[in-house]
């Protein structure tokens, strides 16, 4: 049993006592109550119990570029951060999961490493249409896609003619098509000067691409009537294009991530490419527009989309942004924060964990997660939302510690982490491997 002065129930915070049995919430009731129970947790004054944080796009790596991150590293990390559920996407493994062979492989690299419970993205490349149906019966969550190179030659892009045609045959085996929406003529037609600034970076991935690339993405899915989703949208210009198409029956969702809600390009030092992703990093103002956008509802979620890879390729180039691997390692730290963004902004607790819990949970169809009510999995975070805390990229649970946070002051500190209604141990590997429908 969990119980506290503060428990996150139907979007508030309650006095409750949290009743558990067989990994799952058996009740629900008044602080005071007395349920018996065997055990018996109490949260501490200062700390509130929200719903372990579900987030929908990870790169963990493994198998075939381990020495970048791996499932250890990765789902003991999303454990500290609060996360207990995440959903690896089928790229940079090698072999990427664009099979059920290479599904099957992947699956097999987990055996003993899982910290929290771990689901799969399957991924539309050229040729790759028959392995959809597959996939789906696999239980995959869905399909990533690229309307421009990937950046790793396994995983080639398709053209928005090859999306439509994904599109209807995962429209019509009932998944989701998420896409990295950049457009590869606009960026190809920007200017590539390359060198350590980042203005002259982002120049080089400019809104237009993504924004070009998103109506294609909208006109494709109103067509075939497939549940689409763009992906780690740093573009504000975009929010108009997204809210019309919804408002014309598109069924379209949006996420965006923490480093475009709380870094600003105006801020990146020159050579910093520890900042590097693609989306890049925008202006201050654009970082305030998509604020705007999640308050309004026109963004759905937020995740991390961690990108690690070794230090080696990050700072190749030495400092050049064209040469640097474009990653953003976070998967530890969003909670805290979108939190010291979201109170400096007078926004409430409860909207941040909607956002980064209950609503990709839903997207998904993870129907037990991400809530804290009876039947629901007992996945839950213990968050001292008043703590203070300096990242220490060292100290991090990723593999690597390299990250733009290193020395950032952050606002919200993760205790502890429960899996099933048991407390997470960071030396008993005790998630579970997730299928869609299953």
């Amino acid at each position: 049993m969990l119980l506290g002065e503060r428990v996150l129930v139907d979007g508030a915070f309650i006095p409750a006592e949290i009743g558990i049995r067989d990994g799952a919430i058996a009740a629900i009731v008044p602080l005071g109550t007395g349920l018996a129970s065997a055990e018996t947790d109490r949260l501490a004054p200062d700390e509130v119990l929200i719903p372990g944080l579900v987030d929908t796009h990870v790169h963990v790596n493994e198998p075939g570029r381990t020495e970048w991150e791996g499932f250890a590293s990765a789902t003991r990390s999303a454990a500290a951060g609060g996360v207990t559920t995440i959903i690896d996407m089928p790229l940079n493994s090698i072999p990427p999961t664009i099979s059920v062979a290479a599904l099957d492989e992947k699956r097999a690299a987990t055996a003993g490493q899982l910290f929290v419970d771990v689901g799969f993205w399957g991924g539309v490349v050229p040729g790759n249409a028959d392995e959809i149906e597959p996939l789906v019966a696999e239980g995959v969550f869905g399909f990533k896609s690229f309307l421009l190179p990937s950046g790793v030659d396994e995983f080639p892009h398709i053209s928005a003619d090859e999306m439509e045609v994904a599109m209807r045959r995962i429209a019509a085996a009932g998944s989701m098509l998420v896409v990295h929406a950049e457009d590869e003529h606009v960026i190809d037609g920007a200017p590539h000067k390359g060198g350590p600034s980042y203005l002259d970076f982002l120049a080089s991935r400019p809104h237009e691409a993504e924004d070009t690339a998103i109506a294609q993405v909208i006109e494709r899915a109103a067509r075939t009537g497939v549940r689409a989703h763009v992906l780690h949208l740093s573009s504000a210009d975009s929010l108009r294009q997204i809210a019309e198409a919804r408002a014309a029956g598109v069924d379209l969702s949006v996420e965006t991530c923490p480093h475009y809600l709380a870094l600003f390009a105006e801020d990146v030092a020159a050579g910093a490419t520890a900042f590097k992703c693609c989306p890049p990093i925008r202006e201050a103002s654009n970082r305030d527009a998509l604020w705007i956008g999640l308050v309004d509802g026109v963004i759905d979620f937020i995740v991390s989309d961690h990108s690690p890879s070794t230090p080696e390729l990050k700072y190749a180039g030495d400092g050049d942004f064209e040469v640097a691997w474009g990653g953003i390692a976070s998967l530890q730290l969003g909670l805290p924060l979108i939190w010291t963004e979201a109170r400096a902004r007078g926004i409430r607790l409860e909207q941040v964990v909607d956002w980064m819990s209950a609503r990709p949970a839903e997207r998904v169809g993870l129907t037990t997660k991400g809530r804290i009510a009876v039947g629901a999995s007992a996945d839950f975070a213990v968050f001292a939302p008043e703590a203070v805390f300096t990242v220490d990229a060292a100290a991090l649970e990723h593999r690597h510690p390299v990250t733009p946070y290193d020395g950032r002051e952050l606002t919200g500190v993760v205790r502890s982490t429960y899996l099933a209604g048991t407390p997470v141990d960071r030396e008993r590997a005790q998630g579970r491997m997730l299928r869609k429908n299953s």
